[in-house]
């Protein structure tokens, strides 16, 4: 089987490193909730969007080493891998940020990939099954030219995309439970990384 991941918010749990740049920032209370919506909708709110665009860019490149993989997910990829599974992760992020000092946004994630998807220096999916498109239709592409048979995604838009290949099974990542009462016809929403073991046979 092909199993196809989505990589930010879906492999990779940024809600401790958004809040702790926030913290160190001085542009959040300390009671805020640590967790990255929570950071995002306060900036918002106190109409400091454009601090919030430029943070982004500040964790997914110069701090995004101190980011943490979800509980479960690196679990699951090397179950997925001894399974005789093949897996690609097949993200869409700018290359550069917008605001604030200019990071290659696409060489940070990659160096996370280096650093914490792999075991005795054997990295658990190739560099060549791990692609960073620049738009949702790029990316909606890759899926189907790499031919997955299941693809994992925070995002229902991706999921439930006009173009997203009809025979490839959708699986939300909702680990917040932010869409289980939506209609999302055809998809499987799983809240954590075990029920997607659960769900595919590996456990």
């Amino acid at each position: 089987m092909r199993i196809g991941l989505d990589f930010d918010n879906t492999i990779v749990n940024y809600d401790k490193i958004f809040h702790t740049v926030a913290l160190e920032q001085g542009v959040i209370p300390p009671d805020l909730p640590a967790n990255k919506t929570a950071v995002r909708d306060y900036l918002r709110s106190v109409d400091k969007e454009d601090r919030w665009t430029e943070m982004q860019g500040y964790v997914y490149g110069a701090r995004m080493v101190e980011a943490e993989a979800y509980p479960g997910a690196l679990h699951f990829i090397r179950r997925a891998k001894e399974a005789g599974h093949t897996l690609a992760i097949i993200s869409h992020k700018t290359k550069h940020n917008y605001l604030g000092p200019q990071y290659d946004l696409h060489l940070a994630a990659r160096t996370w990939v280096e650093r914490y998807l792999c075991e005795d220096h054997v990295p658990f999916i190739p560099e060549n099954q791990i692609f960073f498109e620049l738009t949702k239709d790029e990316k909606l592409a890759r899926i189907g030219a790499f031919g997955c048979d299941v693809f994992i995604d925070d995002l229902p838009e991706i999921l439930l995309a006009a173009h997203f290949p009809q025979r490839t099974q959708r699986v939300l990542f909702d680990p917040q439970n932010h869409h289980q009462e939506k209609n999302l016809p055809q998809v499987e929403v799983i809240s954590a990384w075990s029920a997607l073991e659960k769900y595919m046979g590996l456990s």
